[in-house]
């Protein structure tokens, strides 16, 4: 059997239950995200530490960091960043840019850490992903648990209703001569985008499937996890969030 078929055959044996352990860690994934606004994240990490008045050489950690984008921005900004995710290929990516002060593991962010950070930052819709709403708990405990006694943390999550009013059903995207057949709908209060392509004839299907967690959720959690919503924003400008107008959900929490 060809790599290809191992690999496919490995994905659609895990992703039932955990589509993200599979997706995430292909080339493909990458391929698709490949041109995601680089310039609009540095500007977002500008505004968030100088809103948090971050101290000179905090240790932050940024929480299912992917290939590592905001973590090696945050580190040439002179911050001790760690970047931690569940793939192992995007870790043994974003570990070629380590330094001293710039370092990456493989976690799992329902676990807490050992070492205390002044900063958690989990960004870009990297939550919602878990079938059971416990796992959500246990990862907002987790952030709670990793943080200093002065620090912070920060979830970066869709607006879902603003999604939700912005869905586009179908396109097709074409990068680096693979046409993505992109599907998207509601169903079960989750979002879901169904991703069907063709490489070197063979046929790929993988399905992102995000929780449609709202402010309200957000909040009832972090109630039940002892932590303290301190303030919310509705785009990367840190602007008022507004339920139908805004494009984010960024909380600011401790």
């Amino acid at each position: 059997m060809s790599t290809i078929n191992n690999q496919q055959s490995e994905i659609n044996n895990q992703q039932s239950n955990s589509w993200f352990a599979s997706w995430f860690d292909t080339s493909y994934y990458h391929i698709l995200y490949k041109d995601r606004d680089y310039e609009e994240a540095q500007q977002f990490m500008d505004n968030l530490t100088h809103y948090l008045n971050l101290p000179e050489e905090a240790k932050i950690l940024d929480l299912a960091c992917g290939k590592g984008r905001h973590s090696i921005y945050l580190n040439s900004l002179g911050f001790d960043v760690t970047g931690s995710d569940l793939s192992e290929n995007s870790i043994k990516e974003a570990s070629k840019d380590s330094n001293d002060t710039l370092h990456f593991k493989v976690h799992d962010m329902r676990d807490s850490f050992e070492e205390k950070y002044d900063a958690i930052f989990n960004l870009f819709t990297s939550f919602g992903y878990f079938e059971n709403d416990a796992d959500n708990l246990k990862t907002l405990i987790s952030i709670k648990e990793s943080l200093t006694e002065y620090g912070f943390a920060v979830i970066d999550f869709m607006n879902v209703d603003f999604v939700i009013d912005n869905l586009v059903p179908s396109e097709i995207k074409t990068v680096e001569g693979i046409d993505f057949h992109i599907k998207r709908y509601v169903k079960d209060n989750h979002i879901f985008k169904e991703i069907d392509f063709e490489d070197n004839g063979e046929k790929f299907h993988f399905t992102e499937k995000v929780q449609a967690l709202r402010l309200d959720d957000f909040e009832a959690m972090m109630e039940e996890a002892g932590i303290f919503l301190l303030d919310v924003f509705g785009d990367y400008k840190l602007r008022t969030f507004y339920k139908n107008q805004s494009e984010r959900l960024i909380m600011i929490f401790k």
